[in-house]
């Protein structure tokens, strides 16, 4: 927890959470010594969403915190009803603080006559008053352009690095799950000074199936870690570490920044047993009924705590990373 320090550079902080995943914002308030900011938001008996802001906010830095995760268009909507609360009540300014940004995969037209979901989303969080984005490891990095605001994007990979160091692994290898996530996976296996693989895949349209068809890069009689972004149903993982084990891996890590995992995904991916352990990020809840002996979750509460502080304090938010 950081030492205290008065908050000065613009007014009053308040931080504040939707639905979707209170336990972290009270983490990040912990780290701030803040309270979590006094709201109520529930539906109507028509599934319509209130959101009624319990303090006065005018002239105040507001944070409102909210992961737009399963169900996904409620988190989003809430948010959106949540930012226009605090714009009506005059909130000095207004941070919309997703975690976790869903729709950014769908960042460009890849198939005739299909939605730019992840730039209509970004529309419609500015329409309500945002007037800046704080998010964590976005899955495309394009998504930062469809603002016209200032965007914060933080990453876990230094949270990452330290799990995995701690560990001093012998002959480990990076292995990214396909060539999309390989640059940030050379990030990482630089900063652990491990040499760098990468899964050769094929996804069949919109289904959310991969078939891995080879590696690229030396694994054999390695200790391999799996790498991506999120893990959302583990067939990526499950299919990269088949091959993996095929091309002589002698153990094998999973690890992303965004645990996704419906339903029984965490279960099943936890029964692969070339797997020795999934590491993920509490970007996004992580219910008990989850955890596997496996499943390692680490907080990223500390960093967004900070990055709230630096961006209140008008202070630099790269220099977390440099």
């Amino acid at each position: 927890m950081r030492e205290n320090r008065s908050f000065v550079a613009y007014g009053d902080l308040a931080v504040f959470t939707g639905n979707a995943h209170p336990e972290l914002a009270r983490k990040i308030c912990s780290y701030l010594q803040i309270p979590v900011g006094k709201s109520e938001t529930f539906k109507f008996s028509n599934d319509n969403t209130f959101v009624r802001i319990l303090e006065n906010v005018r002239q105040r830095d507001v944070f409102i915190i909210q992961p737009t995760v399963a169900p996904v268009n409620d988190h989003i909507m809430e948010m959106l009803i949540f930012i226009d609360a605090a714009k009506r009540a005059s909130a000095g300014r207004i941070t919309a603080v997703l975690p976790y940004y869903s729709y950014a995969r769908t960042d460009k037209k890849d198939q005739p006559r299909v939605p730019i979901t992840g730039r209509l989303v970004a529309d419609l969080i500015e329409t309500a008053g945002a007037n800046r984005l704080l998010t964590v490891d976005l899955h495309a990095g394009q998504v930062q352009g469809f603002f016209s605001v200032p965007v914060d994007e933080l990453t876990a990979l230094p949270k990452l690095v330290e799990y995995f160091r701690a560990k001093e692994i012998k002959d480990p290898v990076v292995v990214a799950t396909d060539i999309g996530i390989s640059k940030r996976a050379r990030d990482f296996a630089s900063k652990l000074d491990a040499p760098l693989a990468i899964v050769e895949k094929r996804r069949e349209g919109n289904l959310e199936r991969a078939e891995g068809l080879n590696i690229i890069g030396e694994v054999a009689g390695m200790t391999a870690i799996l790498f991506d972004d999120e893990i959302n149903t583990g067939g990526s993982m499950i299919s990269a570490s088949a091959l993996l084990t095929k091309h002589g891996a002698r153990e094998i890590y999973a690890c992303a920044t965004h645990g996704i995992l419906p339903g029984e995904a965490a279960k099943k991916i936890s029964n692969v047993a070339q797997i020795k352990e999934i590491v993920v990020t509490d970007t996004v809840p992580f219910p008990a009924t989850k955890l596997t002996s496996k499943m390692q979750v680490l907080t990223v509460s500390d960093l967004l705590g900070e990055a709230v502080y630096r961006i209140h304090n008008g202070m630099s938010v790269g220099a977390l990373f440099t």
